[in-house]
């Protein structure tokens, strides 16, 4: 099924087409229409898709291809800069990066060079004022020593098989041996597991543990990439020439820039699923504890209280300042996928403040692929 391009102009504007934003496209879906656009509530979405090469993005230029988030978040500064400068009317809103998943590594570079920018005044300064993580990777040598704890606490393997398991000492100067040594903890379990999903325990694989053709089919239609101005161009999720030079990025942390983004007053969220194994909530709520800043103490200390949406008890919430971690009920690696409802409810909250601040009521959020 094909939409006309005049349709297809109207569900991209109305709906939000990607995974992390809960929706699962079929083009022969039939509650696939126009009746079903409805108001999310937050206005302005920017999707990047980024590393270079990745998504819609491209290059003629192999130099272009990055090796690390660094030079990464020089280009998606780059491009903020360009947006801002085409669309002066949004340069004093409120800004939010939010994404997840290898977004624990890019989100935190990307503010750190947003941060430094507007230090340094170079170009048009953006009014950064939160950043959220889902289920990611943002600490690896905390994380990657989470794992074994985490399948042992869900009962994915066995005492002897966490007996079993090698111990990482963590990333080291040599970053791609550590990706290797470190992956190998999580491959070891994988292997224990079976066909259990990494990305959500509850579920099993068949052939790939995640499955992302619908969207792609529906993005590559040509109405579609009409719509978008894309041209020819094909959208593609994974990409090998992409994935592979950015392996030594891996085990590097990128929770030593936050501490002084909080300083700064730009406030975290960090969110993970409870039944996600791959970027599972007892690595990253260790890794959110162990972060030194002028906060820590008071965030440490803090009571963790039942997150409630619509009287129902969604998840688990510690909070302390601008510090906020929440570990999500009944929900894998994709967590708007799987709660929809409450994740929008949770940003909301998170960034309007509880009770509701209108600090901004057009806030721009550039989402992370």
């Amino acid at each position: 099924m094909e939409f006309p391009k005049t349709r297809a102009e109207k569900i991209i504007r109305g709906l939000n087409l990607f995974p992390e934003l809960d929706v699962n496209i079929a083009e022969e879906d039939p509650a696939f229409t126009e009746s079903k656009i409805v108001e999310k509530g937050l206005k302005h979405y920017i999707y990047v898709d980024q590393p270079t090469g990745k998504g819609f993005s491209y290059t003629s230029d192999e130099a272009d291809i990055r090796m690390d988030s660094q030079g990464a978040a020089v280009d998606f500064c780059v491009f903020m800069q360009a947006f801002f400068e085409a669309h002066p009317q949004h340069a004093r809103n409120d800004f939010y990066i939010i994404g997840e998943s290898y977004a624990g590594h890019y989100i935190p570079a990307f503010a750190d060079r947003v941060q430094r920018g507007n230090n340094n005044k170079e170009g048009i300064h953006i009014n950064m004022k939160g950043l959220a993580i889902g289920s990611g990777l943002t600490e690896p040598e905390i994380q990657y020593k989470a794992y074994a704890d985490c399948a042992l606490s869900m009962k994915l393997i066995t005492q002897s098989d966490y007996n079993s398991l090698g111990r990482s000492s963590g990333p080291s100067s040599a970053c791609t041996k550590a990706f290797y040594d470190c992956t190998g903890i999580f491959n070891s379990i994988v292997n224990i597991i079976g066909r259990t999903n990494y990305f959500d325990i509850r579920k099993k694989c068949a052939g790939k543990c995640y499955d992302f053709s619908k969207l792609e089919n529906f993005l590559n239609q040509k109405s579609v990439r009409q719509a978008l101005g894309v041209g020819d161009i094909q959208f593609v999720t994974c990409k090998r020439s992409v994935y592979d030079p950015m392996k030594p990025d891996w085990m590097k942390n990128y929770e030593v820039v936050i501490p002084a983004l909080l300083e700064n007053g730009v406030k975290l969220l960090v969110y993970a699923g409870e039944y996600d194994l791959v970027c599972n909530w007892h690595g990253n709520a260790r890794w959110v504890d162990a972060m030194v800043w002028s906060g820590q103490k008071n965030f440490v200390s803090a009571p963790s209280v039942p997150f409630k949406v619509d009287g129902e008890e969604a998840g688990l919430m510690k909070s302390s300042g601008l510090l906020t971690f929440l570990k999500v009920y009944n929900a894998g690696h994709w967590i708007p996928a799987d709660q929809p409802k409450v994740s929008l409810e949770m940003i909301k909250r998170w960034m309007q403040g509880i009770p509701p601040k209108n600090s901004c009521t057009n806030p721009i959020i550039v989402m992370i692929s």
